[in-house]
């Protein structure tokens, strides 16, 4: 037994329809209040008629009524405007801060026992998910209707670092996008390097060499500091020097090189070739940003991610360490990810940024339009018969096993509110 489960209750207005406080009094329940998860009362500005009287205030709940003295209520002043004590034991009679007894509501029986008994084999049991018996006969209705706010906290973490970004950035849109862009170019290994050298390269100086791909080139690999060697071939050799000179006009300080990580990644991987695809991306592109605000679909988005590096990169993943040839460019999963892990989430934050609607409603349907992650998590989900077809339903079923199913926040949960009162 916990308070969760009782405030649970309360909140959803589980209980019988004819209540009355343990003095023998009617009580009506007009409105539970709003769910208090910081310090004081439970529930603030709650409505309860009581007989012939309407009161306003605070609820607080408890397991057994002496748990208000074990916690100290009596003497914390925050507690004066508690009009109702909801207990399920009450093992003695509660008075507040002026002396007076505290009107008290026994839930002990009265709602239906069939939402405890679910609740704790929810809690108890050690199953994949704690509904993993019960969730194959849900309907799909209540998963479709809670997708796109699973996505969003799926995606919190990012919303979070590009408004530190944006703050960083002094609200300058386009060095945020240029940063983050970058980042993801580095996906899980390297992202903290490039965005290590998107910050020691600002937009507004490498717009100014987006329509020459050499000086581009230069630029980025000069600042990763991978232009310190001595090269044998004429290609790098040339974007060194170019670099230099470039280096010494604006001043420049280039990253350390040891910071890129090539270990256990495959070749097409490297940082190297990462860095020459975003160049490819950057390449008389100098509004990406914008460009990326007007296409409407995923297919749109492909299309501008779809660029082709330099011709050196067709027989090289390193500088001066010839491969056989190959284009390198982006590849379909690779830019599905991007879309997925960055261009969705950057677009949604800009447009609640902003207030605008539209692009918030036109992550959801780039994310409909992707196709979904596959992992061992997702094939149990579609085991268990919820729709994993697209990238919002799967990125919504990561969150709710790792927001939710892990953490047994059954109470919180909507398919879990569903199974615990389905009769």
């Amino acid at each position: 037994m916990d308070e969760e489960f009782f405030h649970y209750l309360w909140k959803y207005r589980l209980l019988d329809n004819e209540l009355q406080t343990v003095a023998g009094d009617s009580l009506t329940i007009i409105h539970p209040g709003i769910h208090n998860h910081d310090s004081g009362p439970d529930f603030f500005n709650a409505r309860i008629r009581s007989g012939d009287t309407t009161w306003a205030g605070n609820v607080e709940i408890h397991v057994n009524s002496s748990d208000w003295y074990k916690h100290n209520h009596q003497q914390d002043r925050a507690y004066d405007n508690v009009i109702l004590h909801v207990v399920y034991e009450n093992d003695i009679p509660v008075r507040g801060f002026n002396g007076n007894l505290l009107p008290t509501l026994l839930l002990k029986g009265k709602f239906p026992e069939s939402i405890l008994h679910r609740y704790k084999d929810f809690r108890k049991n050690q199953r994949w998910i704690p509904c993993e018996q019960l969730i194959p006969g849900i309907d799909g209705f209540h998963f479709s209707q809670w997708s796109p706010a699973l996505a969003i906290e799926f995606q919190a973490e990012k919303m979070k670092r590009f408004r530190d970004c944006l703050d960083q950035c002094l609200n300058d849109w386009d060095e945020c996008f240029y940063q983050q862009l970058s980042r993801s170019f580095g996906f899980r290994i390297n992202a903290h390097p490039f965005e290590l050298l998107a910050k020691s390269l600002p937009v507004r100086l490498l717009k100014k060499y987006t329509s020459q791909r050499f000086q581009l080139e230069a630029l980025l690999f000069g600042q990763a500091g991978l232009l310190c060697n001595k090269f044998s071939e004429d290609y790098p050799h040339q974007l060194q020097k170019e670099y230099e000179f470039l280096r010494q006009k604006h001043s420049l300080v280039p990253i350390n090189a040891a910071v890129w990580k090539f270990l256990r990644l495959r070749p097409s991987n490297f940082p190297s070739i990462r860095i020459a695809e975003l160049a490819a991306l950057l390449y008389r592109r100098d509004d990406l940003f914008s460009m990326i605000l007007e296409c409407n679909s995923a297919d749109s988005i492909r299309n501008l991610f779809n660029a082709r590096a330099s011709d050196y990169w067709t027989t090289h993943f390193r500088f001066s360490k010839v491969s056989p040839e190959m284009h390198k460019v982006l590849g379909t999963s690779s830019i599905n990810l991007l879309i997925m892990n960055f261009v969705v989430p950057f677009l949604f934050f800009y447009g609640e940024s902003k207030r605008i609607e539209s692009q918030k409603e036109k992550s959801f349907l780039l994310l409909e339009q992707l196709p979904g992650e596959t992992n061992s998590d997702i094939i149990r989900w579609k085991q268990l018969g919820l729709p994993v077809s697209n990238a919002l339903q799967t990125q919504a079923l990561i969150q709710l096993k790792r927001g939710y199913c892990e953490q047994k926040k059954c109470l919180e949960c909507r398919i879990g509110n569903v199974l615990l009162n389905n009769k």
